[in-house]
């Protein structure tokens, strides 16, 4: 039963770890944990209610703990040689579409809280009250992050040029 909704879930789940994520190890480590944790609490799920939103909701409280985890981690110390980061770094470059580059590096140097709120309710789709509900925040609060986001972006979008 739950391979079902691997199965009808899964690819929109990874894009959305995509998303959120640097690069794709740690997309694909906060896909399998973002599963783990939905088998693990399966029980708790409501049948009545929309299980993509249950999920979503799953995936970003999981993302989160992992940014409080790295919080006290330099960016690169993960990296052993300089060798290492700028291949890293070149294989994230290489796989985004050019023409949307400017706009993802942007919105991936938003603070998490707009990053966060602009990944749901413009990359996923969702509208603000399911992104209130997977955030468990008011919508009210959602539209203020969002309008917040569009002015960071547009102020770091037009100083780029």
């Amino acid at each position: 039963m739950f391979d079902d909704y691997i199965s009808s879930h899964g690819r929109r789940l990874f894009g959305l770890c995509q998303k959120l994520c640097a690069n794709r190890e740690d997309a694909e480590d906060l896909y399998q944990e973002t599963w783990i944790k939905a088998y693990r609490f399966f029980g708790r799920y409501d049948g009545e209610k929309d299980f993509e939103a249950w999920l979503t909701s799953i995936c970003v409280n999981t993302y989160r703990d992992l940014l409080r985890r790295q919080k006290w981690k330099s960016l690169f110390v993960q990296f052993g040689t300089n060798e290492e980061k700028d291949f890293a770094l070149s294989a994230i470059a290489a796989s985004e579409e050019p023409d949307f580059a400017e706009v993802r590096e942007a919105v991936n140097g938003l603070p998490d809280k707009y990053r966060i709120v602009t990944v749901l309710y413009y990359f996923n789709g969702l509208d603000v009250a399911k992104t209130s509900e997977i955030l468990k925040i008011p919508a009210g609060t959602v539209k203020y992050q969002l309008h917040e986001a569009r002015k960071l972006l547009r102020g770091r979008l037009e100083n780029d040029g």
